[in-house]
């Protein structure tokens, strides 16, 4: 298989021809992917190959979830960003980061807030999800925090899950108490990694 074009990435030799496979995944009509194998296979070397591939020969940002920190290396290489994610880690990652450049619509806050919406269903875990008035006064709450963010919008003034845990206790309804209390391991407890403003390049192409 051999297709040309500007971002096509080199995938092995064929183990009949000897030609190489030369493809764009974005180009067909399912361009996912796995690498299967057995251990020492080089499955982690074929991975590798692709990323450094694609990083060099195209503009496709490259996102790594690394939990056996095997890839840290490479990203050093290309100058990408590693993100280490623990209870006692020094890196952090605002989940209620946002900017005006949030949604190509007009009204950020409400992406924002249909996001924060289903991290909270997540952590408060309910086998039914949150309940109708749970998503109200959450979502009264978000827009009441990025309001006043975007009143003054400065990088200190961003939001992070604290802010949105205050305005939950402040409000009447019993059940923005419930999700407050869901919140507090995160902003409190031991998980509270995410209760910070982001202090790495999220931007970066490589992370």
């Amino acid at each position: 298989m051999f297709q040309n074009g500007g971002e096509t990435l080199y995938y092995g030799l064929n183990a009949l021809s000897n030609n190489l496979i030369m493809v764009d995944r974005k180009k067909l009509k399912n361009p996912n992917g796995l690498i299967l194998g057995t251990p020492g296979s080089g499955k982690s070397f074929s991975a590798k190959r692709e990323i450094t591939n694609a990083f060099l020969v195209t503009d496709d940002d490259v996102i790594i979830c690394d939990p056996e920190a095997e890839y840290t290396a490479l990203v050093h290489k290309f100058h990408g960003q590693v993100v280490k994610i623990s209870s006692s880690s020094t890196n952090y990652i605002n989940p209620m980061d946002i900017n005006i450049n949030y949604s190509e619509d007009d009204n950020p806050v409400a992406l924002k807030a249909d996001f924060i919406l289903s991290l909270c269903e997540l952590i408060v875990g309910s086998k039914d999800g949150l309940q109708p008035v749970e998503k109200t006064v959450i979502d009264r709450c978000v827009h009441q925090i990025y309001q006043r963010y975007f009143d003054d919008p400065k990088p200190e003034n961003m939001p992070i899950l604290e802010d949105l845990y205050n305005a939950l206790l402040k409000q009447e309804e019993k059940e923005a108490h419930h999700v407050a209390t869901a919140l507090e391991i995160y902003v409190k407890g031991s998980l509270k990694v995410f209760n910070h403003r982001t202090n790495v390049d999220i931007q970066n192409r490589l992370v």
